[in-house]
């Protein structure tokens, strides 16, 4: 795990670098990069009821091709997380990203859920994650044949409905001459969502770990 961290946060932008003789206080890593430290009930032994309407909004693929987020919505069950790919946060994006991969190689063990389950990674900074540069960083994590799709959008206005339809406040760094820094503060939320493209679960930093992701999704699709 220490290694799968050195290689996503190489995407930072913002690196830190302490005085002489001064040391970065330690970071407490979220229970995601751990084992589980409970047993989870059983997958089909309780409900997961509907917490509203996944929302729909403009998206561009990696393709660099137009279309909605209902268009990867509905049809399977999805596990969205909205990232950026420069977050230096090791409790942010970075554990989505980890969780993520930690979802996708449980589903790729698993025959029932392998053609069942899609996961989205979707961008709020389109200025930095272009098509393009989604492409190549989805490349590092997306097992060849899984569908992990990695979205962005034109502009931070097209983004904007969506964040906001999802609860998803972004607040962005300038610096004295109005130019964007690269860096933003946020709230880590991962969405499960149903084929009839419901929200069925929330997960929030101390939350997310892929054994309860996986666990979810087996008994969403025993429902």
């Amino acid at each position: 795990m220490r290694q799968w961290l050195i290689g996503l946060l190489g995407w930072c932008a913002v690196s830190a670098f302490a005085a002489p003789h001064q040391h970065e206080p330690p970071v407490v890593l979220a229970p995601g990069y751990e084992d589980l430290q409970f047993e989870p009930p059983s997958a089909g032994s309780y409900q997961l009821p509907s917490m509203g309407d996944a929302a729909d909004g403009l998206i561009l693929n990696t393709s660099g091709n137009a279309g909605r987020l209902h268009d990867y919505l509905g049809d399977k069950a999805t596990v969205l997380s909205f990232i950026f790919t420069t977050c230096n946060d090791v409790n942010g994006c970075p554990l989505a990203t980890y969780v993520m991969s930690g979802v996708q190689k449980a589903v790729l063990k698993d025959p029932e859920l392998v053609d069942q389950v899609r996961i989205v990674s979707f961008s709020f900074d389109p200025e930095k994650d272009t098509p393009s540069v989604l492409g190549r960083y989805g490349d590092q994590f997306r097992a060849e044949g899984f569908d992990w799709e990695f979205l962005t959008t034109a502009s931070e206005d097209a983004l904007r409905p969506t964040l906001d339809a999802y609860d998803q406040w972004v607040i962005r760094d300038y610096d004295e001459e109005g130019n964007y820094l690269g860096t933003m503060s946020h709230i880590l939320r991962v969405y499960l969502i149903d084929s009839d493209r419901r929200i069925r679960n929330i997960y929030s930093t101390s939350y997310l770990h892929a054994d309860t992701v996986v666990n979810d999704l087996r008994t969403l699709l025993m429902q």
